[in-house]
């Protein structure tokens, strides 16, 4: 079991940068943007009688889970549906994690090169 959580939010596009901002001011150290369409019947808007679904940006975090309130609430007081980033957040446990040097570090990734290190001695 991880000690960490992936952290997913949901913006206009454009809003990205606000998002990351507000989740490095409270210790995230980096993220993933994807670029993403609504699809939601909400969302659809009729410009000369075609029916356009607004473009998002989604932002993927990963990030301990001691942090991930602290960082949900700076991106959703930044960027949330109360802005023009009309921005949702959620998050979703992270069973396992390998492969990310972000300066996240899994304790029983570092345990394992703890030993290692002293078995090459």
């Amino acid at each position: 079991m991880s000690n960490f959580e992936l952290i997913v939010s949901i913006v206009n596009k454009g809003f990205t940068s606000i998002v990351m901002d507000a989740a490095r001011s409270v210790g995230a150290k980096g993220g993933t943007i994807i670029n993403a369409k609504g699809s939601g019947a909400h969302e659809a808007e009729k410009m000369f009688g075609i029916t356009v679904q607004p473009e998002k940006e989604m932002v993927f975090i990963i990030a301990p889970k001691d942090e991930r309130n602290d960082i949900m609430k700076a991106i959703i007081d930044k960027a949330g549906l109360n802005s023009l980033g009309k921005g949702i957040c959620f998050a979703m446990p992270i069973d396992d994690i390998m492969g990310v040097a972000l300066g996240i570090n899994n304790p029983e990734t570092e345990e394992k090169k703890e030993e290692n290190t002293e078995e090459e001695k």
